[in-house]
């Protein structure tokens, strides 16, 4: 996992393997493919490589100029990334219509990064960004991959979808997009020393000392550890329900029992 949209960005060895990934594709020119569980990170670390923390807000609400919008044009002028989710069940007009959309604003966007005295950009042309990446790839249709497809042989751009596992196989259903894909990266779960050194951040938040060599910590560590697998969305859920038990029953240690208190309000598995 790399972090969360409502804290510090935490970045972890999966993180890094990602954007090794993406530093991969995007030189080779290819077509990759992310998968991995729900809850694990890759969209946020893909939002990180793409910078859409900076820049998201800005193109999802478009609208006339701001001096404070240079900061999103810069963002997007270092990324050169497009960022892209597809809507449940998108017709492949809709996917067409929607990236030429996104791509025209990120070319612009770019171009008044790198020429802040135009007053609008030209946009004569879509050649500014150098990766597209689409999140929930599952959702494209079989019409809206050849057009992805199509921007790939077209435009000469890197292109990486990220999905669930199984979204390899499914795309071997279409050899003429299957064949250019170049890297498969698998985005896995925290585990051992990264899972704690995690906790040792959540812990921090709680303004306590996690001691893994203690027993009441190392027992609630191994706690956390079976109940959410690793999953950095659920851990970040058990924490919000962790820290309302500490501050309800004014505790200031977390135990098994604690833990297993804030287990008992989740869904588990609704990740």
């Amino acid at each position: 996992m790399a972090g969360h949209r409502n804290g510090t960005f935490i970045s972890t060895k999966e993180h890094r393997r990602f954007m090794e990934f993406v530093s991969a594709v995007k030189k080779h020119r290819y077509i990759g493919i992310c998968f991995g569980p729900a809850g694990v990170g890759k969209t946020i670390s893909a939002q990180r490589c793409a910078r859409w923390d900076k820049a998201g807000l800005l193109l999802d609400t478009w609208g006339p100029r701001d001096p404070s919008d240079m900061i999103a044009y810069k963002a997007l002028a270092r990324s050169r990334t497009a960022f892209y989710t597809p809507t449940v069940s998108e017709p492949a007009r809709q996917t067409r219509d929607d990236l030429g959309t996104l791509m025209t604003r990120i070319e612009g966007c770019i171009e008044l990064a790198q020429h802040p005295e135009k007053v609008f950009p030209d946009n004569r042309r879509l050649s500014l960004i150098n990766l597209l990446i689409i999140d929930e790839a599952e959702r494209l249709s079989a019409q809206g991959l050849e057009h992805v497809r199509d921007i790939f042989d077209r435009m000469g751009i890197s292109v990486i979808l990220i999905g669930m596992p199984g979204l390899e196989r499914r795309l071997e259903r279409y050899p003429q997009f299957y064949s250019r894909i170049g890297f498969a990266h698998h985005y896995r779960t925290l585990k051992g020393d990264e899972l704690t050194f995690v906790l040792t951040r959540h812990w921090r938040k709680l303004g306590l000392q996690l001691d893994d060599a203690d027993f009441t910590d190392h027992q609630a560590i191994a706690s956390i550890a079976r109940i959410t697998g690793g999953n950095f969305r659920l851990l970040q859920r058990l924490f919000v329900q962790i820290e309302r038990i500490l501050k309800i029953n004014e505790l200031s240690l977390v135990t098994d029992d604690v833990v297993e208190a804030a287990r008992s309000t989740l869904v588990i598995g609704a990740t």
